[in-house]
């Protein structure tokens, strides 16, 4: 499944082979100890080297509870009257039909699914660029839709990807989206990113954003264990991206002032909105994660009945 799809969510591999997500999380975690892929937070990627693009289908149904209370934060970085540009994706599809309640609002995309979700809001103008369907994720490419975007100037940008690290910014597995990410990057004056932290210290092809462009990164707040995206975080705040971490808890801010026209970063030290990892609450009274768990009659017989339905079901997950 992870060959032909190039990623697959946890939620699907326990459907497939028939047993619960806390048993194949520590499959899976056997199989990249042989190499055989690399997890990522909600599910599995080929192993090493550049990130491979999977469909929307599945890209759809992985870290979609992320993806949704980042667009939630997203959308209060607009305000009434501006006008942006949204790339494609399925974080800023999410993004999008929030920002169908932002009055007076003009979006430019070249995303269809940013335009369906925006098609019956009243108070939103949506302009869409000109171009090559891509089908596999429903975007408009090619020379038609950057050549429509020549001479034009919004406030903002929202951009997702397929990888983000903090050495060579935004990047994407295909050239012709990478093109048009570039284009809707020269027609704003700030570049927020939308990734959840799956995407974080994934690396692809073709860079869309340089991290010296980048003025803020949403994301959500990576778990303990995902050392290598808490570290590409952190390392992207070192370099002035302003971080505002989804699902924090904290109340909610005003919408920021439109840009000046001259776009640029402002001098002076980082601002975050949220914690960085290493920066987290001590919730007192709850029990100390990952601790012992006594189980019961577990005895010889039924330890070696255990370890052959691992084997049988490892040997599944290989197969597929």
């Amino acid at each position: 499944m992870v060959r032909a799809n190039g990623a697959v969510s946890l939620r699907e591999l326990a459907r497939v082979v028939q047993t619960s997500e806390v048993t194949v999380r520590r499959d899976v975690r056997a199989l990249e100890a042989e190499g055989l892929l690399d997890r990522r937070h909600g599910g599995a990627v080929l192993p090493g080297g550049f990130t491979r693009e999977s469909g929307f289908p599945q890209k759809s149904h992985l870290a979609s509870a992320e993806k949704t209370a980042i667009a939630d934060l997203a959308a209060g970085l607009v305000g009434e009257g501006e006008a942006v540009v949204v790339g494609a994706g399925t974080t800023t599809q999410e993004l999008a039909r929030r920002l169908a309640r932002v009055p007076g609002l003009t979006v430019v995309t070249n995303s269809l699914l940013v335009a369906q979700a925006l098609a019956h809001a009243n108070r939103v103008e949506v302009v869409m660029t000109g171009g090559t369907l891509r089908g596999s994720n429903y975007a408009l490419v090619g020379s038609g839709a950057e050549q429509s975007l020549q001479g034009l100037r919004v406030s903002r940008a929202f951009l997702s990807g397929t990888g983000l690290t903090a050495e060579r910014g935004l990047s994407t597995s295909n050239m012709l989206s990478a093109s048009v990410d570039r284009a809707l990057v020269q027609a704003a004056a700030e570049v927020v990113v939308l990734a959840d932290h799956t995407k974080l210290g994934s690396d692809t092809m073709f860079q869309t954003v340089p991290t010296d462009l980048i003025t803020r990164l949403v994301t959500d707040e990576p778990p303990a264990h995902e050392e290598r995206a808490a570290g590409e975080l952190q390392a992207l705040a070192d370099q002035g991206v302003q971080i505002s971490l989804a699902g924090s808890h904290q109340p909610p801010a005003e919408a920021p002032p439109p840009p000046p026209a001259g776009g640029g970063r402002s001098g002076g030290a980082v601002r975050r909105e949220a914690p960085l990892p290493g920066q987290r609450r001590t919730v007192h009274g709850a029990p100390p994660p990952g601790g012992p768990q006594l189980r019961g009659g577990a005895g010889p017989g039924a330890l070696g009945e255990q370890q052959l339905g691992e084997r049988g079901r490892m040997a599944d997950l290989r197969r597929r």
